[in-house]
């Protein structure tokens, strides 16, 4: 027999009665009944119920186990008692009387419980990540988090796209976030970086003419954690493909992301891929106030700003009379109660604004009527002509607010989210896809008017060289991002790999072409040399694991996370360098003050 099983614990089931069997794993709970002993005992498999009474030859042994010990165990298998079958477990119908035991791992006192679901604080959980992930549900996460990667490449070689493997040591590359440096001990006073992604590398293996590329890649960024986002690296599903228009790689990733929610959402609806709307970056900052909606929530914002030019709403039209301004409406479906209104009107007050603005509309016996500050300070008519404009009815609502619309969009979605909450109007059984598009390249400063580049620089501008011709405010770039219920989970470009027009897009923004060559070169360079049209795109592995396992947070779906401040609480790092290594390096630390 083998020396430390012959079956998993998962694996026993009534035709295996009779049998003489070996398992080995973790004592998950003791029972004692009465003088016998009951050992739930698990595996990464499952867990198999163990029996011990005091006519076993180890029964004083089997006494002293504890939580989490690991052991060997020897045995009979037995049928349960009808009675006692658990349907639950694979394993339900049988259990295994104990004839030998071996103790191959004694356990400390357990600074958290593995059995049960008692909540733990992170600090706890980070430290002591070992005894966290011997938990089910942590089990389950990191199993279906390695399953998730093994279809996607599955799916992606069926593709005929081939995975390689690009430098995790390179050179520093702006990606829109901060660098991870590593000092050279060769060469003293220069740093390799990490990757934040695999961007300029899979652009040039198109260059070197391979025409699919993808990667599970990991990434490397300093910043500031998040709920759906790791301080410091996270894996995305990295691809690139030649002679490719927007369309086609829209074609070409979006069946492989649905068939993976498919397969892992746990019957819930996945849109069909060919239903994902293509929506701009504009009319998504309008109707949702995010360029990551959750389409699952049916509300749409609209603009009423003619409804309040000249009303006896004061605030709303003086502030019309400044350029720029405008006034949104988020429409409220069955939220129409005073006692709602108020609640969301303080929502918008502990989100900063001095408040938002509300219509309702209810029943009077003798028909509609609209409620509200509102209603009373612009009268019937307008109110009305709102009401139509949203699609209302008795029973609904609808919320205000204005300005510039930069300055309100973000707070107006968070707004639109908690509405569709608290009104029960999100579809929760579904996965919602929605492309964002025709993203701007430039931005002007407020305060300068500078033109700098609002997003991917490196994106083809629509309309190629003559669309930089005119005013840059109006390009927009052939990029694009796909959300999912409320979270980015690709993010992609056509590349701009014509480097007449690289060089002038980065004029507009103020670089001029020796920057461009000395920040950019080995890519630059390498566009001389017959680049093809190339695109692509980046999918985030955790994002996508996490909204599969239902987790609101990334780290529950990463097996070694750091924690809030890019602590790694298990192992210490960050951690001080010894002499000899700075020595080494030629680096000296300066205290911080």
């Amino acid at each position: 027999m083998h020396a430390y099983r012959s079956h998993s614990c998962a694996a026993l089931t009534s035709a295996n009665v009779g049998d003489n069997v070996r398992l080995s794993g973790w004592v998950h709970r003791v029972r004692d009944h009465g003088g016998v002993l009951f050992i739930d005992l698990r595996d990464h498999y499952g867990v198999t119920q163990v029996l011990c009474d005091p006519d076993s030859p180890v029964f004083a042994d089997v006494e002293k186990v504890r939580s989490e010990w690991c052991i060997r165990i020897d045995g009979n298998v037995k049928a349960r008692d009808e009675s006692l079958i658990n349907p639950k477990l694979p394993t339900g119908e049988i259990e295994v009387y104990i004839r030998d035991m071996e103790v191959l791992g004694h356990a400390a006192e357990l600074p958290l419980m593995v059995f049960g679901d008692q909540e733990y604080p992170e600090e706890t959980r980070l430290t002591y990540r070992y005894l966290d992930l011997r938990r089910e549900k942590m089990q389950e996460n990191m199993k279906l988090r390695s399953d998730v990667v093994a279809s996607i490449r599955k799916r992606m070689w069926d593709k005929e796209f081939r995975e390689y493997q690009t430098p995790i040591i390179t050179a520093s590359s702006p990606e829109g976030a901060r660098d991870f440096l590593v000092p050279s001990r060769l060469h003293p006073g220069k740093f390799y970086a990490l990757p934040q992604a695999p961007q300029q590398f899979k652009q040039l293996l198109m260059v070197s003419g391979f025409d699919k590329y993808f990667q599970i890649a990991p990434c490397f960024r300093d910043e500031d954690p998040r709920a759906d986002r790791s301080p410091t690296d996270f894996y995305q599903l990295d691809m690139e493909m030649s002679f490719v228009e927007q369309q086609d790689v829209f074609d070409t990733i979006a069946p492989v992301l649905a068939g993976v929610f498919e397969e892992f959402g746990g019957g819930k609806k996945v849109d069909a891929p060919d239903h994902w709307p293509q929506i701009s970056y504009r009319d998504a900052a309008l109707w949702y106030g995010s360029d990551k909606p959750d389409l699952r929530n049916p509300i749409k914002m609209q603009v009423v700003s003619d409804h309040f030019r000249g009303s006896g709403f004061a605030i709303f039209a003086k502030l019309l009379e400044q350029d720029g301004t405008e006034i949104r409406a988020i429409p409220a479906p069955t939220g129409g109660s005073r006692k709602f209104c108020d609640r969301m009107n303080a929502y918008a007050q502990k989100e900063g604004l001095p408040g938002m603005g509300y219509i309702f509309w209810r029943d009077q016996g003798e028909g509609m009527e609209a409620a509200g500050p509102l209603a009373k300070n612009i009268g019937p008519e307008r109110t009305e002509a709102i009401r139509q404009q949203l699609g209302l009815g008795i029973g609904d609502a609808a919320f205000f607010l204005g300005g510039k619309p930069k300055a309100f969009e973000a707070i107006a979605g968070r707004a639109r989210n908690v509405i569709g909450e608290e009104l029960n109007l999100i579809d929760e059984d579904r996965f919602a896809f929605a492309w964002i598009v025709d993203f701007p390249i430039y931005e002007a400063d407020e305060e300068t008017g500078k033109i700098d580049f609002e997003h991917n620089p490196f994106s083809m501008p629509q309309g190629g060289m003559d669309a930089l011709d005119g005013d840059p405010l109006n390009v927009l770039g052939y990029q694009y991002d796909l959300a999912c219920n409320g979270y980015e989970l690709v993010s992609g470009a056509i590349r701009n790999h014509r480097p007449e027009i690289m060089f002038k897009a980065f004029e507009i923004a103020g670089y001029d072409e020796a920057e461009v060559r000395k920040r950019f070169g080995g890519m630059v360079n390498a566009f001389q040399y017959g680049a093809p049209p190339h695109g692509g795109c980046a999918a985030g592995i955790d994002r996508i694991v996490m909204l599969l396992a239902g987790e609101q947070n990334i780290r529950e779906v990463i097996l070694f996370p750091m924690n809030q401040r890019a602590e790694d609480l298990m192992m210490d790092a960050p951690s001080d360098p010894t002499s000899d290594q700075l020595m080494e390096l030629g680096l000296r630390v300066i205290p911080q003050d």
